[in-house]
């Protein structure tokens, strides 16, 4: 399941997309749930997890990862927390988001075989990502075939980053330090989702109510395990 579950979101996004042609508001709630969710599972599990490892200096490899993200995004367009800045005029692939949204999903992931919680918000997290973006590029010049493929490709990145992990796993000083940096990729992540999630920096009650939920959920799901 640690290799279908993030594949599965993935493509029922897609298909998502494909059928309510628009984002909705009820996308833009499953985002800021996710990101809650998932700000939520690193703080309670993931951070914990990474400081108790012998590693040294696995703060640095957090900030680190916090960096890779930003890089990340300036190639992206933020399309790793909902955003997409594609211009929808053009015909031509998407390479440099491509590559990007496809190196972030790689590298989260390593860590999910952890906990099954962690699973749990790295899917919650993909599903609303994927179908924005497939919602967004089914409106450009790309040809279907060519949508499919960026989404597919990009849904099998994070098994085969969950099976890299698993064949180094003798490796564990090392994988402890990838994890660090997947923590400040989450971190920056889930903070941006909920930081963007208020337009105007206005209050939005559901989107709060939301957010307590995403909490909540990931801290009883949490101790649960």
């Amino acid at each position: 399941m640690t290799y279908i579950l993030p594949l599965l979101a993935v493509l029922l996004g897609y298909l998502i997309a494909l059928a309510i042609k628009k984002t909705t508001s009820g996308i833009n709630l499953l985002l800021a749930f996710s990101g809650a969710f998932l700000l939520s599972i690193t703080v309670f599990e993931f951070i914990p997890h990474v400081y108790h490892s012998e590693a040294s200096n696995v703060g640095v490899f957090v900030m680190l990862g916090i960096l890779i993200q930003l890089i990340l995004e300036f190639l992206s367009g933020g399309a790793e927390h909902g955003h997409t800045h594609y211009d929808i005029e053009k015909s031509h692939f998407p390479w440099a988001l491509f590559i990007s949204l496809c190196i972030h999903s790689l590298l989260e992931g390593f860590p999910i075989g952890q906990s099954d919680t962690l699973l749990m918000a790295v899917v919650i997290h993909k599903m609303p990502v994927a179908i924005i973006i497939s919602s967004f590029l089914l409106k450009t010049q790309l040809k279907k075939w060519q949508v499919l493929s960026f989404v597919l490709i990009f849904g099998l990145m994070t098994p085969l980053g969950h099976l890299l992990s698993d064949l180094l796993n003798e490796f564990k000083t090392y994988l402890t330090y990838v994890d660090a940096v997947v923590v400040g990729i989450f971190l920056h992540i889930s903070t941006t989702i909920l930081f963007e999630s208020q337009k105007n920096h206005r209050f939005n009650a559901s989107k709060f109510i939301v957010i307590v939920i995403g909490i909540v959920a990931a801290y009883f799901l949490g101790h649960g395990h």
